[in-house]
């Protein structure tokens, strides 16, 4: 067969899976399409699809909606039709939960049983049932073309025979006679069902599970944010200079070829080379490196990157997609829909189990029958087998376990998104950490001062300090904070600044300089050896060194670093002990890299790592059979945190970076990485819990709904206790330390 050539790649919202199973169904169908190739992600609810010559998006999006879900072009107001799609089923859980109050308290308490209160409660129940349950039934009707079942059948059948029997009792039994009560005796015998109904059940399960469904659903809606977040970062206008005019345009307007200027402060607007001008560009948030580089004429600089020096004309080389900072999107985005998903627990075991309810209910129904009993006998048996079988606990299992473990959580600074993520807490073995920002503060700090010629420390930081003060350096900044700390900042005559090298000036009527080596050499200031030497020790352990001098000679050293979190070197610890190695993976250079393990007890280093290959690392990682948690706070870290199979983002980080992640940390510290874990794991432990209790308690119930000895009392506590210990379980997450 010759191979038809690739006519695009196309990206498709997708709406109404309820699964993964659904996702699987998508592709399945897609790939049997001659030469088209498909991925769709449940969680983001998106599809990757490889269109070849000769088929059209019209007809991919055909051929998903003849699958029974909806496809559409991604568009910018997705965010609000996501929001639209969430309110609406919202206001399905708030009506449904009204509704079901009092038709649940009265079967619960016959006191409060008045006459005809049966015909209230199915008036009650039908909306509840039908239009807050339309979501579970639409599914069942989808997986049922397909031959297939999943959660949203057992909910269906469960309900369905609930509320239809309830409609039989009332209205060809004796259920729907004036000043009917519920019958709440404890014995044990085949009864027959025309005298009971079941409406709370049938309510209750409904909203119950769609609780569930909606708390899962919000923890979905800002699935594709991270891309947003990182497009965002971008400038949104830039000055163009044409003719030497400034013109401001958005940024949309600006072509490859046009220079633009970028003053102190502001961000680059988009890839390009620097035709005028010197300046330091700091660039952690797309590289990791804590410091800002050097720039001049003939170097190139990239988009979104942040001017912390003088005035640059730039030529734009890149622009719109081709750009590093839509590339670093791409690589996010990438990242996501490659991720495996987890699938759901109550899924897997519902394949199993609604085939095999439903089964025990038409055996029940056939040997009663056989046996001599009425059908009306029968009936009553099969439905109770039907109804038992459907677990309202199960709708509490998950979301109360995540409900309590986020809460707790989210006390202690740590934030979990979503059921998806506990999975992988189980397995982790690595944790990769990037540096700054992480292990580090990502603050530079004066780390040591160093006096010269018999001056005193103090000296050497105040002449410095005064000189800085008139300089937007991030190193500047860090020098003058420290010298502020001895007291009042020094006037300053004469103020120079050569950018990349130092700064000069007058100072109590001494000319100071600081600045590099090589710009005291330029003023007559000689470095001897015994300083070099100083200076080469002091860079070796990761510190900017810079040279303070007046009155013809070198005067001081100051050192300024990226300080360390003090919780950093205990979390290492604490991580190790719970049986992971951890791996320092950073942007940064080897010898700062290096000191900084050292320090916090990181036996493995990876250093000067650029983005994508940061996820390259994670990908190998991953390869050995490892499972791999990444802790990280920047852009350069989201597409990493989006591969590993758990990513955990610093609160303190970039928006791109905390929503790339499955974990944030809302404290800026490491301490809460191994306690994230630990959480993690506890919580998807007590839903696994709960999953198990939610499904054993209608187990053991239905061999009794079998043999017809269930009536509504012990079928209404049955559910009530499953849900009440699901519930006492999951509050047991509170006492977390």
């Amino acid at each position: 067969m010759v191979a038809q050539s690739k006519l695009a790649d196309v990206e498709l919202s997708i709406e109404g899976m309820t699964c993964t199973s659904c996702a699987s169904r998508i592709e399945r169908r897609l790939s049997k399409l001659d030469g088209v190739s498909a991925t769709v992600n449940y969680a983001t609810e998106k599809a990757h699809v490889v269109i070849p010559k000769g088929i059209t998006t019209e007809q991919i999006i055909a051929e998903i909606e003849r699958t029974g879900y909806k496809a559409s072009i991604p568009v910018p107001a997705v965010d609000l039709q996501e929001s639209t799609e969430l309110s609406r089923l919202k206001l399905r859980l708030i009506v449904g939960a009204v509704l079901t109050l009092p038709v649940l308290v009265i079967a619960m308490i016959p006191a409060l049983q008045f006459d005809y209160w049966q015909w209230v409660s199915l008036v009650l129940t039908l909306p509840v049932v039908i239009w807050s349950g339309w979501p579970f039934h639409r599914a069942t009707l989808i997986n049922l073309r397909h031959r297939a079942v999943t959660m949203d059948t057992l909910i269906t059948v469960g309900t369905g025979a609930a509320l239809l029997w309830s409609v039989y009792a009332l209205v060809f039994g004796s259920a729907g006679e004036i000043g009917m009560r519920h019958g709440f005796e404890f014995t044990l015998s085949p009864t027959s069902g025309g005298g009971n109904v079941y409406f709370e059940v049938a309510a209750a399960v409904t909203v119950f599970v769609l609780a569930g469904r909606y708390f899962e659903k919000r923890s979905k809606r800002t699935a594709g944010a991270a891309l947003k977040a990182l497009l965002n970062l971008g400038a949104k206008d830039v000055a163009i200079l044409r003719d030497g005019i400034e013109h401001l345009v958005p940024i949309d307007a600006l072509n490859v070829g046009d220079v633009f200027l970028v003053r102190p402060g502001e961000k680059v607007a988009t890839d390009g080379v620097i035709v005028k001008g010197r300046s330091a560009i700091d660039q952690s948030m797309l590289t990791g490196e804590s410091l800002p580089i050097e720039v001049a004429e003939g170097h190139h600089v990239t988009g979104a990157t942040l001017n912390a020096g003088g005035s640059l004309e730039v030529r734009a080389t890149k622009v719109g997609a081709d750009t590093k900072l839509a590339q670093m999107a791409k690589l996010v985005e990438d990242a996501q829909t490659g991720k495996a998903q987890v699938q759901r627990l109550a899924d897997r075991i519902s394949s199993y189990f609604v085939p095999a309810v439903i089964v025990l209910a038409l055996v029940t129904l056939g040997v009663w029958l056989l046996l001599g009993s009425s059908l009306e006998l029968a009936m009553t048996a099969a439905v109770a087998v039907l109804i038992i079988a459907c677990p309202c606990a199960l709708g509490l299992a998950t979301p109360t376990a995540l409900l309590v473990g986020t809460g707790r959580g989210a006390s202690m600074g740590i934030l979990i998104k979503g059921p998806e993520v506990l999975e992988s807490t189980r397995k982790v073995d690595t944790i990769v950490l990037d540096k700054t920002g992480t292990v580090t503060s990502g603050e530079l700090r004066v780390s040591g001062t160093v006096a010269l010629q018999g001056e005193t420390e103090s000296q050497v930081l105040s002449m410095a300090g005064a000189l800085e003060s008139k300089s937007e350096h991030p190193v500047a900044k860090a020098i003058v904070s420290s010298a502020k700390a001895l007291g009042g900042i020094l006037e300053v005559q004469d103020f120079q600044s050569t950018s990349g090298l130092g700064v000069s000036g007058t100072v109590s009527g001494t000319k100071v300089i600081v600045g590099r080596a090589s710009y005291l050499e330029q003023a007559g200031i000689r470095i001897s050896e015994s300083i070099v030497t100083q200076m080469r020790d002091l860079e070796s352990k990761g510190n900017t060194v810079v040279v303070v001098g007046w009155a013809g000679a070198a005067r001081g050293l100051i050192s300024v670093s990226d300080t360390i979190r003090p919780t950093s070197a205990s979390a290492i610890a604490k991580l190790n002990a719970l049986g992971l190695e951890a791996i320092l993976l950073t942007g940064d250079n080897e010898a700062t890299a290096r000191s900084v393990a050292e320090t916090v007890g990181i036996k493995t280093v990876i250093a000067e790592v650029l983005p994508e290959h940061k996820v390259q690392t994670i990908e190998q990682l991953q390869s050995q059979g490892r499972v791999v948690a990444m802790v990280g706070d920047g852009v350069n870290d989201a597409a990493a945190l989006a591969r590993a199979d758990l990513g955990l983002a610093m609160g303190s980080g970039t928006d791109v970076a905390i929503e790339s992640s499955d974990l944030t940390l809302v404290r800026a510290d490491l301490f809460a990485a191994a306690d994230a874990i630990r959480l993690s794991r506890r919580t998807l432990s007590t839903i696994k819990g709960n999953l198990f209790w939610a499904f054993a308690y209608n187990v053991a119930a239905l061999p009794l709904a079998a043999l017809g000895l269930l009536n509504p009392m012990i079928a209404g506590l049955a559910m009530a206790f499953s849900s009440v210990f699901v519930v006492s379980n999951s509050l047991r997450l509170r006492r977390f330390r």
